[in-house]
């Protein structure tokens, strides 16, 4: 936890032109310390020696109160600066935190922690206030004022200077110790803030199911106990605080006690003048003053030192691979070859080997058990992660023989992101009906037309019947004037799941990756949903679907087992079976094997 990271003047621009300000306030605030203990000194010796008359009092007193005015005008420019720059700099910070985690995909850390994100991109991000508002203001004087003090009592007192400039040292120590021992408690504190806001997040989503299944009330008991553990690695954070603030002021109040008796001493033996003693003497808290602050503020800013460094962390993930070819052929087919996905944070990979080829008006069906890898090679094929091992290749389809005419395969890594996904539709295992818009809450027309905002009402109706919901919609008071919330409440999971579908289907794709998409469905609207997938094979559609139902895996053209090598090994075929009689014996396989899915 650096006092002052790099990474914030890199991703938070307005950062800079605050420090070259502070430096500067710094500079002058120093200035005024030292003329304001010089005029208090000299007014005081003034006084005592019996010199001063109303008349000669006057000018330094005036001179006195405008150096505490300008003190005071000087530290409301640099808070309101502060401020002014904390506004900005969260702004920046989030912007660009929420592009990356979106160009990161759903598989970055919005979609394996989407509660930690959000907590962290709020309530953490806030938390810089006090660390521009505070503690960096302090931290720039407590670098600039002590040595501009240190060097004005050189010319007056060297005894006392060098008690100044040996005892700084230790409270500067004393403040990094303490901070590395309150670095692990606010990155405890921030986890147990992330687990319970993602515990948080998954209760509300499945807060019907858990009601139905009867186990709301024990999550209730496991946030309650998540809640606890936050409330008290907070109240040790601040345990921590009040603490070593204590343990600063001591070591301030005896380095300044020392310095009073060392100039005591000499002004009675006559070794230093009154009026050089007392001007010292008035100056030396003023050397450990910014110290001080800044162990008091940085405690208070810790949070949100904390939380910047986690945006620091996600900002630092690096992206997929982004081409920037943008002719794609048509119509488009996909040769997979020993196409292999392992995740950073793991040794085993996540997709074994897989080779296939998807082509235009076929149905190809990823078959294997829970865990095998199918829904990282809709990912791969997404562009979502990269893989591994093997490639991923678009080609023309009309193309038989690449080597003798027509347009050379393309690795995928090489176009355009963007390009890409606007040729793809997606329906992920549990997809969301997301507004086009925030505010208002969306119909059912908004929701679908989200996959091609430019379809008319009548499109829409036609990609509602293909995927077996138009009449449940229709059936509805408003029909497709319908609201609905973004989380689909009041909607069935298989209405929520159809209306996704109902989505893709209205792109009008060349590629349709569905993820179990029929799950959650009765047998008159599975039969509906396979229906319309056929159909839009039918129509020319590479069609890519992870099933796990026979309904599935009867209309497949191609049927892919994707799993580890050992599971693979199970699957053994007669060399002598043509191409359907095996994918039939892959789908005998599948349904025999897979029974840990509800088979």
């Amino acid at each position: 936890m650096k006092p002052l990271d790099p990474r914030l003047l890199r991703y938070a621009r307005s950062t800079r032109g605050f420090v070259v300000l502070a430096i500067g306030l710094g500079i002058v605030m120093a200035i005024l310390v030292i003329i304001q203990a010089r005029l208090l000194a000299t007014a005081i010796v003034d006084v005592a020696q019996g010199r001063a008359t109303l008349a000669t009092s006057v000018p330094i007193l005036i001179a006195l109160t405008a150096t505490i005015a300008i003190r005071a005008i000087v530290s409301w420019i640099a808070e309101a600066a502060a401020y002014r720059t904390s506004a900005k700099a969260k702004a920046e910070l989030r912007a660009a935190a929420m592009d990356h985690v979106l160009r990161l995909g759903p598989y970055g850390p919005a979609g394996t922690d989407p509660g930690g994100v959000a907590s962290l991109l709020t309530r953490g991000v806030d938390a810089l206030d006090t660390y521009f508002a505070r503690y960096l203001p302090q931290l720039f004087l407590a670098l600039i004022v002590p040595a501009a003090i240190i060097a004005t009592v050189i010319g007056f007192d060297l005894v006392s200077a060098i008690i100044i400039a040996v005892t700084l040292p230790i409270i500067v120590v004393f403040m990094i110790l303490i901070g590395l021992y309150t670095r692990s408690r606010v990155d405890r504190q921030w986890q147990t803030l992330a687990r319970l806001s993602g515990h948080f997040l998954d209760l509300v989503a499945g807060l019907p199911t858990l009601k139905v299944l009867g186990r709301a009330k024990k999550q209730a008991q496991a946030i309650e106990d998540i809640g606890d553990r936050y409330r008290s690695t907070t109240m040790g954070v601040l345990r921590i605080s009040f603490l070593s603030s204590f343990a600063l002021e001591l070591l301030a109040s005896l380095s300044v006690a020392l310095v009073a008796v060392t100039i005591g001493v000499r002004l009675v033996e006559g070794g230093i003048a009154f009026s050089t003693a007392l001007f010292v003497l008035i100056l030396a808290p003023e050397a450990y003053l910014p110290l001080r602050m800044v162990g008091q503020h940085f405690h208070a800013a810790a949070e949100g030192l904390g939380a910047a460094d986690e945006v620091f962390t996600i900002l630092e993930i690096p992206l997929p691979s982004q081409g920037s070819e943008s002719t794609i052929p048509q119509p488009l087919g996909l040769r997979c070859v020993d196409v292999t996905v392992t995740y950073p944070d793991r040794d085993s990979p996540a997709l074994f080997p897989t080779t296939v080829d998807i082509s235009p008006g076929s149905v190809t069906a990823l078959i294997g058990t829970s865990g095998g890898g199918k829904s990282t090679f809709l990912a791969a094929l997404l562009g979502f992660v990269a893989p591994t091992g093997g490639v991923i290749t678009v080609r023309d389809a009309e193309v038989k023989n690449q080597q003798s005419f027509g347009q050379p395969d393309i690795d995928l890594r090489l176009i355009d992101p963007d390009l890409w996904r606007a040729r793809v539709a997606w329906v992920p295992q549990s997809p969301q009906l997301v507004a086009p818009w925030a505010g208002d809450r969306p119909t059912v027309l908004d929701v679908v037309r989200l996959g091609r905002p430019d379809a008319t009402s009548d499109e829409v109706r036609s990609a509602l019947a293909q995927a077996g919901v138009l009449a449940e919609i229709e059936a509805m008071p408003e029909g497709m004037a319908t609201q609905i919330t973004e989380g689909g409440v009041g909607l069935s999971a298989g209405q929520v799941r159809r209306l996704a579908l109902a989505r893709a289907m209205l792109r009008k794709a060349d590629l349709l990756l569905l993820d179990e998409p029929t799950a959650a469905l009765d047998g008159v609207s599975e039969a509906a949903v396979v229906q319309a997938i056929r159909a839009a094979a039918d129509s020319g559609v590479a069609v890519v679907v992870v099933a796990h139902r026979p309904a599935l895996i009867d209309i497949a053209d191609v049927i892919v087992h994707v799993s580890a090598p050992l599971l693979q090994q199970d699957l053994t075929l007669n060399p002598g079976e043509d191409l359907i009689n095996a994918e039939r014996a892959v789908a005998k396989f599948a349904r025999t094997n897979i029974t840990d899915t509800g088979w």
